[in-house]
């Protein structure tokens, strides 16, 4: 036969009785050498330090209430607008820079997880304040302070013959999560 073509070794089955009798007599083996006091001192010390796992104090999440929130708001908007204080915003569907004025803070500002914060809001379109958008920012704690993380245009302007201007969703929410309308 050629070198290249050699037969493959079987591998006798192994017997999984005998494993099990092997196994069995190494944890006796073994429990017969280590010293009872060993045991004895494993015994009264592994309770004592579970417990003091379980007592160590767990790290302080630091709360948000509606008053901060609305400032931290109100904090961001006056840092992003310009000297006419026109806050300006990339529409993120539409690619449109939009220039807006501040309008207001919905009622209720709300905490979303322990990490989140979210606030609803009315801006108008510059020179035509009956064309209002809402616009979403989420935010986080950072260094003590809550910062805005996300901005989403949630409304955007459209008129009606029959109603005017009003306000059209792009998403709505379920669960706190955000679901595409169109």
């Amino acid at each position: 036969m050629p070198p290249a073509m050699s037969m493959a070794v079987r591998r006798p089955t192994p017997n999984p009785e005998r494993h099990t009798r092997l196994t069995r007599l190494s944890v006796v083996r073994m429990r017969r050498s280590v010293n009872p006091l060993v045991w004895l001192l494993l015994a009264l010390l592994l309770p004592a330090a579970v417990q003091a796992e379980d007592a160590a104090p767990a790290p302080a999440v630091q709360k948000f209430y509606v008053e901060d929130i609305k400032a931290a708001m109100q904090a961001h908007i006056a840092a992003t607008v310009d000297a006419d204080g026109v806050f300006h915003l990339k529409d993120d569907k539409t690619g449109e820079m939009l220039a807006l004025r501040f309008v207001k803070i919905h009622d209720p500002v709300r905490r979303i997880d322990a990490s989140t914060y979210f606030a609803c809001t009315d801006f108008a379109v510059v020179a035509e304040s009956e064309k209002l958008y809402d616009i979403d920012f989420w935010m986080r704690p950072e260094n003590g302070k809550l910062v805005i993380y996300d901005t989403k245009v949630h409304k955007e302007p459209r008129h009606s013959l029959l109603y005017g201007w009003y306000k059209q969703p792009r998403y709505t929410f379920v669960k706190d999560r955000v679901v595409s309308l169109y």
